[in-house]
């Protein structure tokens, strides 16, 4: 359910997370094989001869949205290098690529993010089986007179999303994102004079001042909204030092002052939230629960981009306006986050035209790719594309150049433990301790104890 929103912007996303269905089969543009290695620049991308590079994609919502999308932009490549593309496109691309890369005939590039069931991305990473890409960073787009790094939105290449190994190396690029933060009545804050929390004690204050009127602080679609939520809170109570560690499930990391600040936090919010809330937090009501918002009955609800088109039809009180903001800072001064579900090429060490491969990354941030892919709403990390986007979607996406830190990444991948997953252990308890049946301490100890597992099942 929430992938398909994810996607309807990305604009509706996530994540993500199992993102994207999409409808469709394959679509494959047949060509010679290739018969060489590398005779491209990597300045120029100039082109290379009798070359013909694999690239595999995940047929997602953006594909849907604009048919053709990727085939456009391998033809818009071969067009300014002279190298062919043969395109294999698929919502299950895990299973389409899978059984020729068992027998060693991998993809040159490989469009799939960390964060699907499957874990293909993971056991890449997990088995150091990535290309290191650091120097796509430097190479000058086909076709352009800027390098790919000048043009990716500073953070984006910074954080475990890309560089999993912590090495200082990048091996996955930043593709399609889509911003997620608190969403909320920009009129009703108008109207009542109110300021967007900059703080979480600022926050408190305003939940005190809204409950006097009748209005709570808080709501939430369903419990699966908690992943951007939680991963947006690790960096706000610990920076990505804190959340790399809590996602790779580190030993004793919930048992730090951060995680205190972390419980803390969660547990107050609880007190703050609409006690309907957990009633609704299902896939059948869950716009219920997001029509409090709509409805002045609640100030803040974690979401998406996609928000503005699921809810679009719905009615909603005099003067509403849309208003999204990142989590606050822990203290005045401190950092706000707002987390991006994040979509990502890459390279397998496999790969037969590596230098090709890397020239393809390099041109998909060209302003003819970033043009084709804004036709499916797909939307990059790439400087000035948010001064492209209008109405509600432009304010949302200006989100980290207003201040905000990007968070990025999820949680490792591990081998399948019963009665552990992770929507269970961090993320649908929220609805019990909303509810009263579940102390934030016997939350608590139910991670300490399974991310002990989660650590021994590493993938």
């Amino acid at each position: 359910m929430k992938m398909k929103k994810i996607l309807s912007l990305l604009l509706a996303g996530v994540m993500v997370l199992g993102l994207l269905a999409g409808c469709g089969g394959d679509t494959t543009t047949s060509q010679d094989p290739g018969t060489g290695e590398s005779q491209g620049s990597e300045e120029s991308g100039a082109p290379a001869s009798d070359v013909t590079i694999q690239v595999a994609a995940l047929l997602s919502a953006y594909e849907e949205s604009y048919p053709g999308m990727w085939q456009e932009v391998c033809d818009a490549f071969t067009a300014q290098t002279g190298i062919k593309v043969e395109l294999t496109v698929d919502r299950n691309i895990e299973d389409v690529i899978g059984p020729s890369m068992q027998g060693g005939d991998y993809p040159d590039v490989v469009h799939l993010a960390t964060g699907r069931k499957a874990g293909l991305t993971e056991q890449f990473i997990n088995d150091q089986l990535l290309t290191d890409i650091t120097d796509v960073l430097s190479m000058t787009i086909p076709g352009e007179d800027t390098t790919v790094g000048d043009k990716i939105i500073e953070g984006f290449t910074d954080s475990s999303a890309t560089n999993p190994y912590g090495d200082g190396k990048t091996y996955l690029a930043p593709m399609f994102y889509s911003p997620c933060g608190l969403f909320y009545n920009a009129g009703l804050f108008e109207e009542k004079g109110w300021e967007v929390p900059t703080t979480w004690d600022e926050m408190w204050e305003l939940g005190d001042v809204a409950l006097e009127e009748g209005i709570y602080l808080f709501t939430y679609p369903t419990a699966g909204y908690f992943d951007a939520f939680l991963y947006a809170l690790m960096n706000v109570v610990g920076g990505p030092e804190f959340f790399n560690a809590a996602t790779t499930y580190e030993e004793g990391i919930w048992d730090t002052a951060e995680a205190d600040a972390l419980f803390e936090i969660l547990d107050k919010l609880a007190d703050y939230t609409n006690p309907i809330t957990p009633a609704q937090a299902n896939d059948q009501d869950f716009t219920m629960n997001q029509q409090l918002v709509l409805d002045n009955e609640a100030l803040f609800m974690p979401n998406g981009t996609w928000i503005v088109g699921e809810m679009a039809q719905a009615p909603r009180a005099d003067g509403f306006e849309w208003g999204m903001t990142a989590l606050p800072a822990l203290e005045e001064g401190g950092m706000a986050y707002s987390y991006t579900f994040l979509e990502q090429a890459w390279i397998p060490s496999g790969a037969e035209h590596v230098d090709e491969a890397k020239q393809f990354i390099a041109f998909l941030y060209s302003d003819t790719a970033a043009d084709i892919f804004a036709k499916g709403a797909a939307v990059q990390p790439i400087r000035g594309m948010t001064d492209q986007l209008e109405g509600d979607n432009q304010l949302f996406y200006a989100i980290y150049d207003n201040g905000a830190g990007a968070a990025m990444g999820s949680f490792a991948a591990y081998s399948a433990i019963p009665g552990v997953d992770n929507t269970s252990v961090f993320f649908e308890p929220i609805n019990s301790l909303v509810s009263g049946t579940l102390t934030i301490e016997q939350w608590k100890a139910n991670i300490i104890s399974a991310t002990d597992q989660m650590r021994a099942n590493l993938l």
